[in-house]
């Protein structure tokens, strides 16, 4: 009597967008050298080869074409979607756990249900002067030595956060990052994953994770960057992949985060520009002429 054959582990993608930080993308490869489960398409999508550092993993496969976040990570999927049951997102900062993918896997045969998860960020350096590599290095590898986490869902989301996350390709279809989000696409992965929540659960998960170092170079502009902190939660508001309380709440977070350090700004943060972006944007808003694509005239 045979027996049956052992079930295949799903093909799994990873997709990192990068543009003008081939260090950051350099020390992801060396990163990537330690995971516990490879990843079986590997995707690096940068605007052209000076983005790219000299050595590269050997299973790479590299793509090219306009800058931003969107557009980028578009470009990734049209490769991979139809070969691979799941597709992972990490930005070229983050520092990921060694069994980051292979945690990925696991949520993903675990929880049928879940098409959408977003994993712990250990510390994020966005909202400060950004965190060194060997310390982000060292957050890691303490959280390593516990072992795999818990599977279990922390808790359900109405978005997901870029940096870390990954979804089932069967849910996408032709759902793609919106592109009028330009340059770094402020909140276009809260508004990809939203769309995909009628097909079922987006989680928070410890499965996998890392720490996201927030490295500044390569950023918008705060003068964009402003205008983008108004336009694009109204704009995904008005297309319903966004609440209007959680918009009206991100607005008001930012505006008042802004004014209050325009006198005294951090050395990493142009707090001035981003409120002269913020005051246009609102500007606009109250005149009819609020488009998140304005920012390219900027």
């Amino acid at each position: 009597m045979s027996g049956s054959r052992p079930m295949m582990p799903p093909r799994l993608a990873l997709i990192v967008a990068s543009r003008g930080r081939p260090d950051c993308l350099a020390r992801f490869g060396e990163r990537l050298a330690v995971q516990t489960r490879r990843p079986d398409r590997l995707i690096y999508s940068v605007a052209d080869s000076a983005d790219l550092p000299p050595e590269l993993p050997p299973d790479v496969e590299v793509i090219t074409g306009g800058a931003g976040l969107a557009a980028q990570r578009n470009r990734a999927l049209e490769r991979v979607l139809g070969d691979c049951e799941i597709v992972a997102f990490f930005d070229d900062d983050f520092v990921p756990s060694c069994h980051a993918l292979e945690g990925i896997q696991r949520v993903f045969l675990a929880w049928p249900d879940v098409v959408g998860a977003t994993g712990r960020v250990i510390a994020d350096g966005v909202s400060s002067a950004g965190i060194p590599l060997a310390e982000a290095e060292h957050l890691v590898d303490a959280a390593d030595a516990a072992g795999p986490a818990d599977l279990r869902p922390r808790a359900e989301l109405d978005g997901l956060y870029g940096c870390n996350m990954a979804f089932r390709a069967g849910a996408i279809g032709t759902t793609r990052f919106d592109e009028r989000l330009p340059l770094y696409g402020w909140q276009e992965d809260v508004d990809f994953a939203a769309r995909l929540r009628p097909h079922g659960r987006l989680v928070l998960t410890h499965a996998f994770g890392g720490v996201h170092c927030g490295v500044k170079s390569g950023r918008t502009p705060g003068l964009r960057l402003g205008y983008s902190q108004v336009a694009n939660p109204v704009y995904l508001a008005r297309k319903g992949s966004m609440r209007p309380f959680r918009s009206a709440r991100l607005i008001a977070k930012n505006l008042l985060a802004n004014h209050l350090h325009a006198l005294s700004p951090e050395p990493w943060v142009d707090r001035r520009g981003r409120v002269r972006g913020n005051w246009l944007a609102l500007v606009h808003a109250l005149s009819g002429q609020l488009d998140p694509e304005h920012v390219l005239r900027l």
